[in-house]
């Protein structure tokens, strides 16, 4: 049912797109207890939610409240033969969900967290519009990493490539040693992300990360586009009942997706209730 995307790249320069950074190579046998991701700059332990909050620039130009809601949950995607975790994170604007969407994440022998695909759907007063998955081995799509064990200053990468779908992340790291305060808490020995995309020239959206939590703080520089800035504000774990809720949502999703993603997410193996092995 899979195929390994070997030619990846090929394929996208031949359609006329061009990656910044060269592809992850991507090798399922580089991972094992890959659903334990305990990496220090991205912990993703089942049953924690994130919430952030701030605003975003809209196509006119006009500020909106933005709030970002994403859970780890305890379900298990597999994607190429790697385990993945499954997230599902919520995007509501001005007061209205204008996206929803399962992330399928994993964590290497080294340390490194990669991102195999999305399930992204969106939109309008609250009725499903269109959706943009990409999956890794699925059509153009190939993995990236989200998070390398260890950032060092300067170290580029690609996080994840899917040109049908405009996924095109190369990021870039642009600060060590940093200091911020957002509502969620004071955080020292800061690392920032500097994320690029090959559809928006010159725009930059910046990711700082705190060990031991992840990412707390958004935020913009370069050409004025896609601007955003939001800030960690909490952090809890989930009890059973909501959990149980997650499950309803993310499985509903899942089997949308069959439905409207026949060329990409129909070639997917289902999501496995299947509970990820804890990290410590």
């Amino acid at each position: 049912m899979f195929a390994v995307v070997c030619c990846a790249f090929l394929m996208a320069v031949s359609s006329g797109a061009k990656a910044e950074n060269a592809l992850e190579k991507f090798n399922a046998k580089n991972f094992d207890r890959s659903t334990v991701i305990d990496n220090q700059w991205f912990p993703l332990k089942p049953g924690m939610k994130y919430v952030w909050d701030g605003m975003a620039v809209d196509e006119e130009g006009d500020e909106e409240a933005h709030s970002t809601a994403c859970i780890v949950t305890d379900l298990v995607k597999e994607i190429a033969g790697v385990r993945t975790v499954v997230c599902w994170e919520r995007d509501i604007v001005d007061k209205e969900m204008e996206e929803s969407e399962l992330m399928f994440l994993a964590q290497d022998k080294k340390g490194d967290v990669w991102l195999l695909g999305e399930y992204p759907e969106e939109y309008g007063d609250g009725k499903f519009e269109k959706q943009a998955s990409w999956i890794h081995g699925c059509k153009d799509g190939h993995a990236g990493i989200i998070m390398k064990k260890e950032p060092k200053l300067g170290m580029t990468y690609s996080e994840g490539w899917a040109p049908s779908v405009e996924y095109t992340d190369n990021a870039l790291v642009y600060k060590v040693g940093q200091k911020i305060k957002v509502p969620a808490g004071n955080y020292e020995n800061v690392i920032v992300i500097d994320e690029t995309d090959n559809e928006t020239k010159d725009a930059h959206h910046l990711k700082f990360y705190a060990r031991g939590t992840g990412l707390v703080h958004i935020d913009w520089r370069g050409k004025k586009t896609d601007q955003e800035k939001m800030d960690l504000v909490k952090i809890e774990k989930i009890g059973a009942a909501e959990m149980a809720k997650v499950h309803e949502a993310a499985l509903k999703l899942d089997k949308h997706g069959y439905e409207v993603s026949k060329d990409v997410y129909a070639l997917t193996k289902p999501i496995s209730t299947h509970s990820p092995v804890a990290s410590k």
